[in-house]
């Protein structure tokens, strides 16, 4: 197994703890399932990281000869981006902050060989 192509997105404005739920879903999966199983799941993320595998398959492509069927996903991170911090007016005169939170998800997808 070897590395074929990869896609970084970065500054997505969602929290990483939402978007590693459906992470889970479809690491390791073969593309085309995990594209599908993205397209049914009524999740936000979904969208950001349907544009990122479909990013990471076309670098795969332009690499060289590889058929997306013998792609699968072979590494998938989201880690934590900048928050944006924000404060809100609480009891008492006192403040609470807010904080937005932001990720980016790194995606890489692998060639299966045919022996395997």
């Amino acid at each position: 197994m070897e590395s074929a192509g990869s896609a970084i997105a970065k500054y997505i404005k969602i929290s990483p703890y939402k978007v590693r739920k459906v992470v889970a879903l479809i690491r390791g999966k073969d593309v085309n399932l995990a594209m599908a199983i993205l397209k049914n799941t009524e999740k936000r993320s979904t969208l950001y990281l349907e544009r990122a595998l479909k990013s990471a398959i076309a670098s795969a492509k332009q690499g060289g000869k590889v058929k997306q069927d013998d792609l699968y996903i072979s590494k998938i991170l989201v880690d934590d981006g900048p928050m944006m911090k924000r404060y809100k007016a609480a009891a008492m005169g006192r403040a609470t902050m807010i904080r937005k939170r932001t990720c980016h998800i790194s995606i890489e997808v692998g060639r299966r060989l045919s022996g395997s």
